[in-house]
C-alpha cells in the first residue's frame, strides 16, 4: 500500500518508521531540508514539498498542527482519487470533523495518543505507538471500508484501538489530556509567583520526582497547549470549571481543619488513579 504522510515532526515521521516495513511512504514537508533528511535516513521512500506527491497515496496520514489541518486538506483534495482515505493525528477530533467530513467522504478522524517533550523530524522514534490508545472518530457518513482500513493500520503499529464520536472524543480528552496541560502550567505559574527570592532558588534547587512528574506537560510545546485551548475550547472551560471547584472544597477543608475530609478525599483518588492508568503503568 502507498501511504502518504503530510507533515514528518515527531508523529509523522515516527508512523512512517513503523509503517515503512510493510508499505511505500511519501512524505511531504515544507522544509527541503527535512524532505532530503527523511529521505537519507530512510524514514520515507520518497518526500518533496509539493503536496502532488500525494496522488500517489492510497491512505493519507495528516500530521500538521490543528490551526493548518482545514487550510492543508483544501489544497490536498485536488490531487486525490476518489478512493484515496484521509486521516488525521489531531488531538481535537470535533471541529476537524465538521470541517473536513464535509468535503471528503473518505475521512476519519484519528488521535494516536502517543508523544513526548520533543518535536521535529529528529524526534521521530519507532515503537512510539506501541501499546498506546488509538482513537477513531467516525460518523455516520464515513464509509466503513476507510474506518477499517485505517484500524488496521493503527493496529500494525501494535496501538490499541478504540472508536467513540468525535464530541465524546474531545470531552475525554479534556479530562485526561487538556486539562492536566493547564494545570500543570497554572503549577509552575504559581510557584514562580514566590515574592522571596531565596525561597524561589531553594524550591528550584530541592523540587524532585513529586514537581517533574505534575509539571512535565505544564513544560512541553506551548503550540500544543495553545492549540488544545483553542480547539477544544468549550470542553476544556468545562472541566476547569469543575477542577476549581474541586480546588475550592480542598482549601475550604484545609481551612476548617477537616483533616478527616482530606483523608477520604486523598483515600478516594489512590484507588481511583489505577484506574487511568495502563497495566504496564501500574508496574
Amino acid at each position: 500500500m502507498n501511504i502518504g504522510i503530510v507533515g514528518l515532526g515527531l508523529i509523522g515521521g515516527s508512523l512512517a518508521l513503523d509503517l515503512r516495513h510493510q508499505h511505500t511512504i511519501f512524505g511531504v514537508s515544507r522544509r527541503p531540508e527535512t524532505c532530503e533528511q527523511a529521505i537519507a535516513r530512510q524514514i520515507v521512500d520518497h518526500a518533496s514539498p509539493d503536496l502532488a506527491l500525494m496522488a500517489k497515496a492510497d491512505v493519507v496520514f495528516l500530521c500538521t498542527p490543528l490551526g493548518a489541518i482545514e487550510s492543508t486538506v483544501t489544497q490536498l483534495l485536488p490531487h486525490f482519487s476518489s478512493s484515496t482515505i484521509l486521516t488525521d493525528v489531531g488531538s481535537v477530533k470535533g471541529s476537524v470533523v465538521r470541517a473536513i467530513a464535509p468535503h471528503w467522504q473518505n475521512f476519519v478522524g484519528g488521535h494516536p495518543m502517543a508523544g513526548t517533550a520533543e518535536s521535529g523530524l529528529d524526534a521521530a522514534l519507532t515503537g512510539l505507538f506501541v501499546n498506546r490508545p488509538y482513537v477513531l472518530t467516525p460518523i455516520d457518513s464515513t464509509p466503513a471500508k476507510a474506518v477499517e482500513t485505517v484500524a488496521e493500520l493503527a493496529r500494525s503499529l501494535q496501538a490499541q484501538v478504540y472508536h467513540c464520536s468525535p464530541e465524546a472524543h474531545d470531552r475525554a480528552v479534556a479530562w485526561i489530556s487538556h486539562l492536566p496541560v493547564m494545570v500543570s502550567a497554572s503549577l509552575i505559574a504559581t510557584c514562580l509567583s514566590e515574592s522571596s527570592a531565596e525561597v524561589l532558588a531553594l524550591a528550584q534547587s530541592i523540587a524532585s520526582s513529586g514537581f517533574r512528574d505534575t509539571s512535565r506537560v505544564g513544560g512541553g510545546n506551548p503550540e500544543l497547549g495553545r492549540m488544545m485551548a483553542e480547539y477544544n475550547q468549550d470542553e476544556l472551560v468545562r472541566s476547569l470549571h469543575a477542577y476549581r471547584h474541586q480546588l475550592d472544597q480542598v482549601i475550604t477543608q484545609i481551612e476548617q481543619s477537616d483533616w478527616n475530609s482530606v483523608q477520604q478525599l486523598l483515600t478516594q483518588t489512590q484507588t481511583a488513579r489505577p484506574q487511568f492508568l495502563s497495566d504496564s503503568e501500574k508496574e
